[in-house]
């Protein structure tokens, strides 16, 4: 079973959308969750991640992949 992961980014970002492009065979194929959060709803967040959106976190254990990301790359950072 895969983790659940969150999706960092925010609404009108060009990469935040490829990286959904390249999770949507995984959520759709494999059963990935994937919780989209918008950084802009937190000022921390903000200051954390406005310079690394978008980025892939695993709820379980924190662990966080950085764009750019392909499928492959993925995969094995959920195993």
């Amino acid at each position: 079973m895969l983790p659940e992961c969150q999706l960092l980014g925010t609404l009108g970002c060009h990469l935040c959308e490829l990286a959904e492009r390249v999770l949507m065979p995984l959520v759709l194929d494999n059963g990935l969750l994937v919780e989209l959060v918008d950084i802009a709803d937190s000022e921390e967040m903000v200051e954390a991640y406005s310079l690394r959106i978008p980025v892939l976190r695993r709820v379980d254990t924190g662990a966080e992949l950085d764009w750019p990301f392909d499928t492959e790359q993925v995969v094995h950072f959920l195993l």
